[in-house]
């Protein structure tokens, strides 16, 4: 799972953790946010060596069978660093399913969703047809503080979701053993 926002004061980790409960109980889950990361914001020539951080991170990727990426929606998009650290990977992404979850204002971060469909065509990964989207999210907050509020209906989508990455997760890594993906 990774939680693509980096900014202060962010959201992200909030989705990330409930989304991170709700997969817990059909996934191992491994939890990546991108502000602890440190991936650099600069990508290298291919001749370059690889930065530490970059290598890091690269195992914990290339052994997930699924992916479930958190992101908020800025100026109709996702943010910088999300695709930087989608750039920085190429083959980890390839024949694995990927679900998302997003948030923003009113749309909920529908257009973020869709350009990372896009982009997670390019990478040779299959997105996940239901997604969680979160519209006003602040509004959903309990009196108590938790988040979200029951009648939300957030978890019912998001088993919807994880059901059908489940069952894409385990359909792709019977054809990658099967048959390795070439591109």
């Amino acid at each position: 799972m990774i939680i693509g926002s980096t900014r202060n004061g962010r959201f992200g980790p909030t989705v990330g953790h409930w989304l991170a409960r709700q997969a817990d109980k059909q996934f191992e889950v491994d939890l990546i946010d991108l502000a602890t990361a440190n991936l650099p914001a600069t990508l290298l020539d291919t001749d370059d060596e690889t930065p530490a951080e970059v290598a890091v991170l690269a195992p914990r990727l290339a052994t997930a069978d699924a992916f479930a990426v958190v992101t908020p929606e800025y100026n109709c998009s996702f943010p910088a660093p999300l695709k930087t650290a989608l750039d920085w990977y190429y083959e980890v992404w390839h024949a694995k399913p990927v679900a998302i979850v997003s948030y923003g204002r009113e749309t909920g971060g529908l257009y973020a969703t869709a350009q990372l469909r896009q982009v997670f065509t390019e990478l040779n990964a299959v997105t996940i047809r239901n997604t969680v989207a979160l519209p006003c999210y602040w509004e959903q907050f309990t009196a108590d503080g938790g988040w979200p509020r029951p009648a939300a209906g957030y978890e019912a989508q998001a088993k919807l979701m994880l059901d059908q990455l489940v069952w894409w997760s385990q359909a792709l890594l019977d054809a990658r053993t099967q048959r390795p993906y070439q591109q």
